[in-house]
């Protein structure tokens, strides 16, 4: 069966998917993380495979590191699953109720959007939250992920699918693309799919972008700034910037470029390049700070680089305005931080910065659907239309408009002899 095929199928599944009560939805969660748990070794012996391929491979380390399916992350995996299970029903809820007139009342009510692929990273965890999220949320999901984790991916969508269909959901609640050759495939289906979501390289989301008609949903990159403002406290600058940039290295949200106040500079370079050589961060700085301290001199491009390593650029601004301008220039919309004392200046910098999260004296690497407390997260928006930020069951809902009537026709309001009496009703 071709993907085009399985997603018109899936279409027709989506409108059971939509109307599953959400004990069947939860049940199928719990189902979902107790087969995980059980076969939890299978799940290692996959991923040891993978791990190996990759390393005979010659897959960088931030890549590799992103591969391997540890049993903190299986632990953290079912604990998402188990934060998604408490969290209330995303459908059905009323978000406006009106009367139009006597015996006409609208009604606004969530639903599920439908039909959405999935194409994600090399990451193993991300089958299993974005799976349970489009469950929670009454979507039908075609994953596809990484080729890299392939032996992983295909168990974990095994234990999935079987918990899932066990639990009473519909044949079309989910689907997995193995072949790389079935992405092109995917884009193709705009009359089946609702929506795409890639995670990924900078060049493949805008690949994804630019050769489909399906709506997308998602990031390109991840340029996340820390600006260090004149009024800051050193310990608090000095854990977040290490946390930021060492955490998680390999992760869209990890901060790529530091912006040092000019007055902030003396008392904050010396112990940080300190923590900087504990840390084995290479430091790429503008001349003043190069010269100073004797880094490796940044060039414009570093700027709009996405590292994901231990590389960090850095710069001095004259004032907070330009350590904005410099951001809405060179980042991704992301996430930027602000580190500073002065609440007047962090409202400002969280107005005026033009980024999906905007953050004062704590890491970048807060920016995430699980951190967020909503159980785990589909994906990252950058973007400014349905859904941005950290993208969890909120973001995968949509509405509809319901009308009750009691034989009321337009042309009686059109030629006046009726007219509306808008009131909102509780």
């Amino acid at each position: 069966m071709t993907i085009r095929e399985k997603a018109a199928m899936m279409k027709l599944d989506s409108s059971k998917m939509a109307s599953t009560d959400i004990t069947v939805r939860n049940a199928a969660l719990e189902k979902i993380a107790e087969s995980l748990l059980a076969g939890k070794e299978r799940i290692f012996e996959a991923n040891a495979k993978d791990m190996e391929r990759a390393q005979a491979d010659n897959i960088s380390p931030a890549v590799i590191k992103r591969l391997k399916f540890s049993e903190a992350k299986l632990s953290d995996a079912i604990a998402g699953i188990h934060n998604l299970i408490a969290l209330p029903d995303p459908l059905f809820q009323i978000q406006l109720k009106r009367q139009l007139d006597e015996g006409l009342t609208l009604i606004r009510e969530t639903c599920p959007i439908g039909v959405i692929g999935v194409i994600f990273e090399a990451r193993p965890d991300a089958m299993v939250q974005i799976a349970s999220l489009c469950i929670k949320s009454g979507n039908c999901a075609i994953l596809k992920g990484g080729s890299e984790t392939r032996e992983t991916n295909k168990l974990l969508f095994e234990l999935i699918y079987e918990a899932a269909l066990s639990s009473g959901l519909p044949q079309g609640c989910l689907f997995q693309a193995e072949q790389r050759d079935e992405i092109a495939e995917l884009l193709a289906c705009h009359e089946s799919v609702d929506l795409l979501i890639p995670r990924g390289s900078n060049a493949f989301v805008q690949y994804i972008m630019n050769n489909t008609k399906i709506p997308v949903l998602g990031h390109a990159d991840g340029i996340c700034h820390i600006y260090v403002d004149k009024d800051f406290d050193l310990e608090k600058a000095i854990p977040v910037i290490i946390d930021a940039k060492t955490q998680y290295t390999a992760a869209c949200n990890a901060v790529e470029t530091l912006l040092v106040h000019q007055d902030a500079l003396e008392k904050l370079m010396p112990p940080l390049q300190k923590a900087f050589e504990e840390y084995k961060i290479s430091l790429r700085a503008t001349s003043d700070i190069a010269d100073r301290y004797g880094s490796e001199l940044a060039t414009e491009e570093d700027f709009s680089t996405e590292y994901l390593d231990l590389i960090i650029s850095a710069k001095t601004v004259e004032n907070i305005d330009e350590a904005i301008w410099h951001i809405n220039k060179y980042g991704s919309h992301h996430t930027d931080c602000i580190i500073t004392e002065d609440n007047k200046a962090a409202e400002y910098f969280m107005r005026m910065v033009d980024s999906a999260g905007v953050y004062q004296n704590c890491s970048t690497r807060f920016a995430d659907g699980f951190r967020y407390g909503f159980g785990a997260e589909v994906g990252i928006s950058t973007g400014k239309i349905h859904a941005r930020g950290p993208v969890g069951l909120e973001g995968l809902v949509t509405y509809k408009y319901k009308l009750f009537g009691n034989g009321q026709i337009v042309g009686d309001y059109a030629s006046g002899r009726k007219s509306f009496h808008f009131k909102d009703l509780k």
